[in-house]
């Protein structure tokens, strides 16, 4: 390959990234408040201003503190706390203080996504610099163009989440762990800590880097000269440790080095003890253990847990069928569907290129192949299936594999040159196409973004980007009366954004806002986002109440997420289901009267779903009728024992649990 001119390199390093991020404004100015953004925007506001590290444990700060910063010397209104669970405090609130303090003007949220949207080009630019220095100028310019058009990357980049954070920080510490090794100084161990001290800070998944740096020590001694591999293991074992403890130390400075995870006289709405009990004895002694001598602050590990409680319990969507639980295949499956047949393809260029030894396997070779293999087998393992984003670390590294791999083999003939020319390129051609709604993207094996609702949901696809759309398709037809369910509804209000439906029931409006009641039928207009259409969050198909939708064909399709459709319906099991949400919180506010009425409707509309008698039957019980409420229970009981096995788990025990009353 020709050599490149200093100027010509970076002039090109410096126009892709500019285009990567006059892409990712475009994006970023036109999509409504994601689900998990409005909760991560008021968290990083308390932190700020008030030292308040307990309303969202389930990240570390930094990615949030970038966040923040346009708000310095802002007083922006804030919501009353009402002490309630930290995670609805957080979502519900989070809601509500961008709704009050920005609405539909998209000024706040534009300025906090710009905020955090810094580390998209620092990823980009890490990304190049890691694979230039392992592989040369070539194969950094081929990763930073895979980097820069990716679809998985584009459809995340800037939005006030920790995705883009954690995969910069993987890189960029394992970059700087591979510069200390291959010259060892000081300084070198110096940056490499605190690098990894600033993996540690963006996500909690930023732990991995200790298995892969001792796998990395491992490959470092196995292949030292005889003699030299006590003295390797020793020197490297100790840089290990360096590394550690000034990463800890860096990650104590992001929580003001405090150990409460709220500033007096504020304390989290539950102990640490009780939130890791449901995840084993071992796992709760450590944990409670490294509480106790306040090794880590207490809302990382709070965090932490939170995080491994939702992996066990989060149900999943793929392929068309709703799991209970995690599936191993989920994250090889979404990589399938995800990825452009361009990086497919160079994927496999990769494994040809070592196969023939033009790729030769070596220290640069497993610093990029290790970190991606641990990291994409540990989001295999962990079960926590709900998007790409998960996957974007293993992707961050894959673009330097793929690189290095493709320049490997186009400098051995003209050949695969062009062949690798062609891939780089389907790749560029296949993301663009989708422009500018790149968080939808599905290559053209799996039929495009057109198939994939019906393949993969959450923030694979449509995470409450769309209202902006939205309440232009409704100002296009302003007579019309629409129903509308909506996977981020209620924590984000279409109301917020000038938007006339009434409300369809889905699983948030069980907890973050009261439902509205709708009648058993429908003539109108229905919109339904996709992951609601299939209710991803529901753990198996015969609960979900807009089934028959999916053998629908829209009438309309907004942003690949959001159907449309125009007829007479039936709507007795979300109207059901509403009504059970209704009585429950009618409970809640102790109205047991209204609450039964409630609950007997939904029974008379849908009998047979065990939510309905679940609900008939706590109706029943808080108006003090107890013989009665068991039998609704024991029908609900019933009920529940033909469901699949792994999902009777999540309902036989607390009907058992009821009838022992």
């Amino acid at each position: 390959m020709p050599k490149i001119s200093g100027r010509v390199l970076w002039g090109t390093v410096v126009a892709l990234i500019a285009v990567q991020s006059l892409l990712t404004v475009l994006v970023i100015h036109r999509e409504s408040l994601v689900f998990d953004e409005g909760n991560h925007m008021f968290a990083s506001y308390m932190m700020l201003h008030t030292g308040d590290y307990g309303l969202n444990p389930e990240h570390p700060p930094l990615v949030k503190f970038l966040a923040a910063l346009p708000t310095i010397g802002r007083n922006l209104w804030v919501p009353e706390n009402k002490n309630r669970s930290f995670k609805t405090e957080a979502y519900v609130d989070g809601g509500e203080f961008i709704a009050r303090n920005d609405g539909d003007r998209n000024q706040l949220v534009f300025q906090m996504r710009l905020a955090a949207g810094i580390l998209v080009p620092l990823l980009a630019l890490v990304v190049f610099l890691m694979a230039r220095e392992c592989f040369g100028d070539w194969a950094g310019l081929a990763a930073l163009v895979l980097v820069v058009f990716d679809p998985n990357i584009l459809g995340n980049a800037a939005l006030v989440t920790t995705d883009i954070g954690i995969s910069l920080f993987f890189v960029a510490a394992t970059w700087c762990f591979y510069r200390y090794v291959k010259q060892p100084t000081w300084t070198r161990l110096f940056v490499a800590a605190i690098v990894a001290g600033l993996l540690l800070a963006t996500k909690h998944s930023g732990i991995l880097f200790a298995p892969m740096m001792l796998l990395l020590i491992g490959y470092e001694v196995a292949v030292a000269p005889k003699g030299t591999r006590a003295r390797a293991a020793l020197r490297l074992g100790g840089a290990f440790c360096v590394i550690a403890i000034i990463g800890v130390l860096v990650l104590w400075s992001f929580y003001g080095f405090r150990y409460a995870a709220r500033p007096a006289p504020l304390k989290m709405s539950t102990t640490l003890a009780d939130w890791v009990a449901p995840v084993g004895a071992f796992n709760a002694a450590v944990v409670n253990a490294v509480g106790r001598m306040h090794m880590l602050p207490e809302s990382y590990l709070i965090g932490m847990v939170d995080v491994r409680r939702m992996a066990d319990h989060y149900p999943t969507f793929i392929f068309g069928r709703n799991w209970p639980h995690g599936v191993w295949w989920y994250f090889p499956s979404v990589f399938a569907i995800k990825t452009t047949l361009g990086l497919l393809a160079l994927t496999i260029v990769v494994v040809f290129a070592a196969a023939m030894r033009k790729l030769k396997l070596g220290r640069e070779l497993v610093f990029v192949l290790v970190p991606a293999l641990v990291y994409f087998l540990t989001a295999i393992v962990f079960g926590m299936n709900i998007g790409s984003r998960h996957l974007l670390p293993f992707y961050a590294y894959l673009f330097i594999l793929a690189g290095a791999g493709a320049v490997a083999l186009a400098a051995s003939s003209r050949r695969w040159l062009i062949a690798c020319l062609v891939l780089v390129a389907a790749h560029v051609i296949s993301s663009m196409a989708i422009y500018p709604n790149f968080m939808a993207y599905a290559n053209e094996a799996f039929g495009g973004p057109t198939k994939l609702p019906m393949l993969l949901s959450d923030a694979n696809l449509e995470w409450g980007q769309q209202l902006f759309e939205v309440k232009k398709w409704q100002d296009r037809h302003p007579n019309e009366e629409c129903w509308f369910a909506y996977f981020v509804h209620p924590i984000i209000k279409p109301e917020t954004y000038g938007i006339r439906c009434h409300h369809l029931p889905n699983a948030g409006t069980s907890w973050g806002g009261e439902p509205e009641i709708i009648p058993p039928e429908i003539n109108g207009t229905i919109l339904l986002s996709a992951s609601n259409m299939v209710a991803c969050e529901t753990s198996d198909a015969s609960l979900n109440p807009y089934r028959a939708f999916e053998s629908m064909k829209p009438d309309e399709v907004i942003d690949y997420g959001v159907m449309i459709f125009r007829g007479h319906f039936d709507m007795r099991q979300a109207a059901a289901q509403a009504r059970t949400q209704m009585s429950s919180w009618a409970i809640r506010k102790h109205d047991a009267a209204y609450a039964l009425q409630l609950a007997q409707e939904a029974v008379a509309m849908d009998p047979d779903r065990l939510t309905n008698q679940t609900a008939l039957g706590d109706a029943l019980a808080a108006n003090g009728r107890r013989d009665e409420a068991h039998k609704a229970w024991q029908i609900a009981l019933t009920q529940a024992r033909q469901l699949e096995p792994a999902t009777q788990t999540l309902y036989v025990p607390r009907l058992e649990s009821k009838l022992k009353k």
